[in-house]
């Protein structure tokens, strides 16, 4: 079994079908990327495998052992979560925001320690917001916020992390950034990605999801197709080969199907 699996997921809002049998796999120190179309079931997928929504039915397996035999605490030892949008009511420093990745091995009422403190500061280090300790977490840029957060998933020290379109608002500078760090810390990563590009430059393996189904899964080369991109999202592209032996998707400004 992989590190991370998710086996026949369904997921419905009443009568209306988000997720219909989706299934997917993530082996240990593996980056992968979920694209679709807006509506495709990205983030509710995400959402089910980090146990905010419960699926209907269908199966998901953290290391071989079901959620749904997991406490919350346990579930957010093994998963780290980077989402898009990160909007706090109160004026919390980036020390305070960061501080909360320690809750899941924390007891009832137990009060941060001199440990905590310094994981904080290691994972700030390694995002390069050390320097950023004391600040205020409202008056940062997207871009400075979102290493934020991923320095309070780190700060869970997990084994896994899942990003929801983490970098939809940022700079491509920060984009890279923020990317970059992630795959430096070599965890198994599950991404899901608005840009193509981006998912061709970063990860292992891509699953395409239309409709609630995956419509394709595979490598970066076998999954990023012009058929793939034209049935898809219903726009032309052609495909080249960056730098890096990467896909790079060049689209088609005035040909797209709808």
């Amino acid at each position: 079994m992989s590190f991370i699996e998710a086996t026949d997921v369904s997921f419905a809002w009443g009568s209306t079908e988000i997720l219909h049998q989706v299934s997917m796999s993530a082996e240990k120190g593996r980056f992968i990327g979920i694209i679709g179309p807006n509506g495709s079931g990205k983030s509710t997928f995400l959402k089910c495998i980090y146990r905010v929504f419960h699926p209907g039915s269908g199966t998901i397996y953290l290391d071989g052992k079901e959620t749904s035999h997991m406490g919350y605490k346990e579930t957010a030892r093994f998963l780290g979560v980077v989402a898009q949008h990160n909007i706090y009511d109160f004026d919390f420093s980036v020390k305070d925001v960061v501080l909360m990745g320690r809750a899941p091995h924390k007891k009832m009422m137990e009060r941060d320690n001199s440990e905590d403190y310094q994981i904080v500061k290691d994972v700030l280090k390694q995002v390069g917001m050390e320097t950023f300790e004391n600040r205020s977490f409202a008056g940062l840029s997207g871009g400075e916020q979102q290493r934020v957060i991923l320095a309070r998933a780190l700060a869970q020290q997990t084994r896994a992390l899942i990003l929801d379109e983490p970098t939809n608002h940022l700079d491509i500078k920060y984009q890279l950034q923020l990317l970059n760090t992630v795959r430096s810390l070599k965890l198994t990563v599950i991404s899901a990605f608005h840009d193509l590009n981006l998912a061709g430059l970063y990860c292992d393996e891509i699953y395409v999801l239309k409709d609630g189904r995956v419509w394709a899964s595979g490598s970066p080369w076998d999954v990023l197709t012009v058929p793939m991109i034209r049935e898809v999202y219903g726009v032309q592209a052609d495909i080249i080969k960056d730098h890096t032996g990467r896909p790079h998707i060049i689209y088609h400004a005035d040909s797209s199907d709808t």
